[in-house]
């Protein structure tokens, strides 16, 4: 299965943020919408992602006036990413390589979706039921 799939369960909303915007900003907005990171859009395209760990180590680094940076200080760049085509392991095995828990999703150079380490568990595990599911009632009807 491919990250598409994915995208098709979850919808291709993007809540993202710009580059110019400032750290206070996008905490608010993490906060607000209660999620974890967010994709940082520069001229229309990906140019990083901002998420609480660069929160933690924006505010070690600097203090309270790190709030006042702009996102594009802070943020992890450039942003790892996959493409709509990408296997679902594929992407597992890549965001622990990397050690990441957020991909944006591109296609040409849009951002088309953003994932999280979570929506591909939901998905592994949910596809895992269903083959277990699949399983006994193959043997219940033998």
């Amino acid at each position: 299965m491919t990250i598409a799939t994915i995208l098709e369960g979850k919808g291709r909303d993007v809540v993202s943020i710009a580059s110019n915007r400032t750290v206070a900003e996008a905490v608010a907005l993490l906060a607000a919408r209660r999620i974890g990171a967010v994709p940082v859009l520069q001229n229309g395209q990906v140019a990083g992602v901002f998420s609480e760990r660069d929160v933690i180590h924006c505010i070690e680094r600097e203090g309270a006036i790190g709030l006042e940076l702009p996102v594009s200080q802070v943020m992890t760049a450039p942003a790892i990413t996959v493409t709509p085509q990408e296997t679902v392991l594929g992407a597992l095995a890549l965001m622990t390589r990397r050690r990441i828990r957020h991909l944006p999703v591109i296609e040409g150079e849009a951002c088309i979706g953003f994932i999280s380490i979570g929506d591909l568990v939901k998905y592994r595990i949910d596809r895992i039921e269903s083959e277990a599911e699949a399983m006994r009632a193959y043997i219940q009807a033998a």
